[in-house]
């Protein structure tokens, strides 16, 4: 982990290997300000603010940008004024160092 979050790509992952544990979850989330463990270190997710709807939607829109260029999709709810994002790879049904590159760089769109 001593290269930035940031600084790496997501890499396909094809499944068949073991989730991160949940002690190196937790290592990857000092990288990943604000962001939590759910589901049992299985996922992680962030609630953003926004002022209303349109400054909400353009930031999904650039999260969907992103995504699309990593590879690496997360799930995303919103409405007015909020986007709830939750990442984890579907392949293992857990996490991976790919959904901490995503969660860096959806941070620094911000």
């Amino acid at each position: 982990m001593t290269e930035e979050l940031t600084a790496k790509v997501c890499v396909p992952c094809q499944g068949g290997i073991p989730p991160l544990e949940p002690d190196a979850a937790a290592g990857f989330l000092e990288q990943t300000p604000d962001w939590e463990l759910t589901n049992q270190a299985s996922h992680i997710e962030r609630r953003f603010s926004f002022g209303d709807f349109a400054e909400t939607l353009q930031f999904v829109n650039r999260v969907g940008e992103l995504a699309e260029a990593e590879g690496h999709h997360p799930d995303i709810a919103f409405g007015w004024g909020y986007c709830n994002i939750t990442l984890y790879t579907h392949k293992i049904n857990g996490l991976h160092e790919n959904d901490f590159i995503l969660a860096a760089k959806i941070n620094a769109l911000i």
